[in-house]
Order: structure tokens, then sequence, then C-alpha cells
């Protein structure tokens, strides 16, 4: 637990631009061949750091995220 807070300090105090390269290296690296364009990669990425820090700013002010709905389970 206090490992995974400490990743999250980490990541806070990197930059944006910093985190969305960071994870589109990982999304490529992550990609299966044949590989898509750098642009792609860093469009997926920038989305989805955005959503991230969305959710992380809703935390901060006591604003649940919007909830997902879970399958229903078969009896």
């Amino acid at each position: 637990m206090a490992q995974q807070q400490d990743q999250e300090q980490e990541l806070e105090q990197v930059s944006p631009e910093d985190r969305i390269r960071m994870r589109a290296y990982y999304l490529w690296e992550q990609a299966t061949d044949p590989k898509g364009t750098p642009d792609e990669y860093w469009e997926q990425a920038r989305a989805e750091v955005e959503k991230e820090s969305a959710g992380d700013e809703s935390a901060k002010h006591g604003v649940l995220p919007t909830p997902t709905p879970t399958p229903a389970r078969k009896p």
C-alpha cells in the first residue's frame, strides 16, 4: 500500500507531458505488429492521462467518479 502511494506521489511530480510520453511509450511497447504511428500512441496516451487527471481532481474535491455498471451474475 505504501509503495503504491509513493508511486502516485512520484507521478504527481512529473509534468503532464512527461506522463503522456511515458504512457505512449508503454502503449507502443505493448502493441502487437503492425505497430501504429507515434501520433496514434501519443493521442491515446494523452486521452488516458487527461482522464486520470480529471478523476484525480474529482477525488480531491470530494466528488465520486461515475460508477461503471457491472455485469449481472448468473444464479
